[in-house]
């Protein structure tokens, strides 16, 4: 029987990622995550010009792998994958909006 190691981070407030690890979870290179940060998609905890310094957060690894996904998926462009996160965004607070005020049902 083969075996195997998985290895986990814990990502919260106290445990930030860094570019390189943020990158890693990816599968991608440090530039990425740089034209990223550069785009607006994420944005560093920690400002700083130099990436070894930037920290993240879990929503920012979220939207790394959307755009991550957009990218390879369907060929988009970073600056097309930062429009529809941010419309993605978007629709999720304004149907959470609507079924706060009774207005909508579950979508």
């Amino acid at each position: 029987m083969d075996s195997f190691a998985i290895q986990s981070t814990t990502v919260d407030a106290s445990h930030p990622l860094t570019a390189d690890e943020l990158a890693h979870a990816c599968g991608v290179r440090i530039d990425w995550v740089v034209e990223l940060v550069d785009i607006g998609i994420i944005e560093s905890q920690v400002p700083s010009r130099l990436p070894t310094q930037w920290r993240f957060q879990g929503a920012d690894l979220q939207r790394a792998l959307v755009a991550a996904r957009l990218e390879r998926d369907f060929g988009t462009n970073l600056d097309a994958a930062a429009l529809i996160i941010d419309l993605q965004y978007e629709v999720r607070r304004l149907k959470t909006v609507l079924l706060a005020r009774g207005l909508g049902r579950e979508f």
